[in-house]
């Protein structure tokens, strides 16, 4: 008998699989206090069900996964569970690594690594100069994210190139100081735990990306949790601002990796 999560799979339309899809992994501290446990319980368990939804997305086609792994404001977070998220960011580097490269997984970051220890970064930076040659799926890691940091860093990148010059700048010229300016915009933005917020990711890239919320823990976030919020996907008809024939506006060109 297949599985959900193969049934699921069986009603996609492969034509129509999100290019790149994001995701705010939420929950992880709520599933481990339903559960008597510590939110670095939460965290470990929230690091297995990457494991699951990167094979997952690999799976079914989809070739960008971008995951909100830790944003600048989880700085103000007390200092023993930002020293386990630390933590975990090195041990889950060193331990997936095999994964990665079983798996054609190519990795890559964007946020500040700068601002990091400098045992996480250097950890990171290894998976990302390891994995550089993989062809597989892209495994993009928001570290030390936030948007308004992002183009903050892409503006003061334009200004430094410029010299002064008054010539106006234009979305193009945005788009190619940001973190990883190769990157298409997301298709899909999908939201685990309940909330419905986009909390400072990718405000820019999400201009034209289909928004998807679910009530279900990280933690618990499955293949075919995955799965439903593709079909949710296919089933919409996306505008990309357009006003019946008419593009009212569309930002950087064709960055969008599928505009069926």
């Amino acid at each position: 008998m297949p599985s959900p999560a193969d049934t699921l799979l069986a009603q996609l339309d492969p034509d129509r699989i999100p290019g790149h899809v994001a995701i705010i992994m939420d929950g992880n501290g709520r599933w481990a206090r339903e559960r008597g446990l510590e939110r670095r319980d939460g965290h470990r368990a929230g690091v297995q069900s990457v494991s699951r939804i990167v094979r997952a997305a690999a799976r079914c086609g989809i070739r960008y996964l971008t995951l909100y792994t830790f944003s600048t404001e989880n700085w103000r977070r007390p200092k023993a569970e930002v020293d386990a998220l630390m933590t975990l960011l090195v041990r889950s580097a060193v331990e997936e690594l095999a994964t990665l490269e079983e798996n054609n997984v190519r990795l890559r970051t964007i946020g500040d690594l700068e601002e990091l220890p400098e045992e996480p970064r250097v950890a990171l930076m290894g998976l990302v100069e390891s994995t550089k040659s993989n062809t597989g799926i892209t495994l993009v890691l928001a570290v030390n994210y936030s948007s308004r940091s992002e183009l903050t860093r892409a503006f003061n990148r334009l200004l430094a190139e410029r010299h002064g010059s008054e010539e106006p700048i234009t979305p193009q010229d945005i788009c190619a100081h940001l973190d990883l300016p190769d990157l298409p915009d997301p298709d899909l933005l999908i939201r685990t735990g309940g909330e419905c917020r986009v909390s400072n990711y990718l405000l820019w890239q999400l201009a034209y990306t289909e928004l998807y919320f679910c009530d279900c823990y990280w933690p618990d976030f499955d293949a075919a949790d995955l799965y439903r919020s593709l079909i949710d996907y296919q089933s919409r008809q996306r505008r990309f601002g357009r006003t019946g024939d008419q593009v009212v506006d569309v930002d950087c060109g064709d960055k969008t990796s599928d505009r069926s």
